[in-house]
């Protein structure tokens, strides 16, 4: 049987010493790195791996597939986990998980790691989607079974076996990155009445800092889907990255927040989403434009729902796979154009239109264009209200 495990690896500090945590155990550890926004460079990657006794180091540029095949349909089912979080790390789980699987595959391997904690999400995300994909693999968690204690041992182990890492005592931060946003923990976050220490935030400038006039974007949708910036149409991967340096300028997609986990832990986390925060918002206020009232509602008591299965690892499932069906039949009215205005840290939405738009001017106007019948008004509210009549008595009746 082969004694060869490919390993999710991101070139962090718990990965890079699961590289060589598993070598002396006696695997052939291959390491697969998949390209996701994360932005550091591969060649410092794949160098860390093989410092750290990787036999290979697998490299794919899934950045793509990332926005067209996961963060796309979960822009249009409006998917925000618990209100806030948009998702940016848990997006990216089931796609690493997938290209871990199938580099197994090729591989010829029986086994996958990773390196997520025992009381994280990700542990959850890359296992539950390893098992749906091939439950014929073995699952190995070296953080779940490892004597280290602290992130502090982890930096003290690496530094000691000669691992290039970036992360240092002074500076504990837990980061993970992708295009669609930025997540740290651990550090100083762990009080959640400490404010967040200026060096926290990565990119986003805070709104004191951020540029003095506002900034403009029109977004363009086609059913559901942007396909344009400020009227040029523009690639996926291309749109996200420009989304994310403008809403960065004027400090648009901080958050820091409480969190549930899949464990059932609360957790503090302060995440980066500028792209995400600026096009949540255009594409919500699309649908208020084009869907009808009854579509729109459910639709929206639905993204809870898909929250949860995105946020919980299931992204591979019969419920995720209907609720996709569902939202793609919404999507085909969700054309149109949208305008935005960044300013200090907000993100407001100032005009909308579309070919499919349900607003009518001479219906909605208080101004002599007005072509309401407001007579009708009576007999419908009577209508209305006449289930209700007389179900409600005061007690002194």
């Amino acid at each position: 049987m082969s004694r060869t495990v490919v390993l999710a690896y991101s070139g962090g500090l718990d990965t890079s010493v699961c590289v060589k945590w598993l070598a002396d155990r006696g695997w052939r550890v291959v390491a697969f790195m998949a390209n996701v926004g994360q932005g550091e460079p591969p060649a410092i990657a794949v160098k860390r791996a093989k410092a750290a006794r990787a036999a290979r180091v697998v490299v794919r540029d899934l950045r793509r597939e990332f926005v067209t095949d996961f963060i796309w349909p979960a822009l249009k089912a409006h998917a925000v986990y618990e209100g806030k979080y948009l998702l940016a790390t848990a997006l990216s789980r089931p796609l690493i998980a997938k290209h871990l699987v199938a580099v197994a595959h090729e591989m010829k391997a029986h086994a996958v790691a990773h390196g997520c904690t025992g009381k994280g999400n990700d542990q959850v995300r890359f296992e539950v989607t390893a098992r749906i994909l091939d439950p014929r693999l073995t699952v190995i968690a070296p953080v779940r079974e490892w004597q280290f204690r602290s992130r502090e041992e982890e930096i003290e182990y690496a530094l000691r076996h000669r691992i290039p890492i970036d992360v240092s005592k002074r500076s504990p931060y837990s980061i993970d990155r992708n295009l669609w946003g930025t997540s740290i923990e651990a550090g100083a976050l762990e009080d959640p009445w400490v404010e967040p220490p200026a060096d926290t935030y990565r990119s986003i400038r805070s709104a004191e800092r951020a540029a003095s006039r506002p900034g403009y974007a029109t977004i363009g949708f086609s059913q559901g889907v942007p396909t344009a910036l400020n009227g040029t149409r523009c690639e996926a991967v291309k749109l996200v990255e420009r989304l994310n340096a403008l809403g960065a300028l004027h400090g648009v997609g901080r958050y820091d927040l409480m969190e549930s986990r899949v464990v059932g832990i609360k957790s503090r986390e302060v995440y980066e989403a500028p792209a995400a925060t600026i096009l949540l918002e255009a594409h919500q206020e699309l649908e208020r434009l084009v869907l009808d009232r009854e579509l729109l509602h459910v639709k929206q008591g639905l993204a809870a729902t898909y929250a949860e299965l995105v946020y919980s690892g299931l992204w591979f499932t019969p419920l995720k796979a209907a609720l996709d069906a569902f939202v793609e039949e919404t999507q085909r009215r969700v054309t149109g154009l949208v305008r935005v205005k960044l300013f200090k840290g907000t993100c407001q939405v100032v005009g909308r239109k579309s070919p499919h738009s349900l607003y009518r001017e001479r219906l909605a106007t208080y101004s002599a264009k007005d072509q309401f019948d407001q007579r009708a008004a009576e007999g419908f509210i009577k209508l209305f209200g006449l289930p209700y009549e007389g179900t409600r008595k005061d007690s002194d009746q």
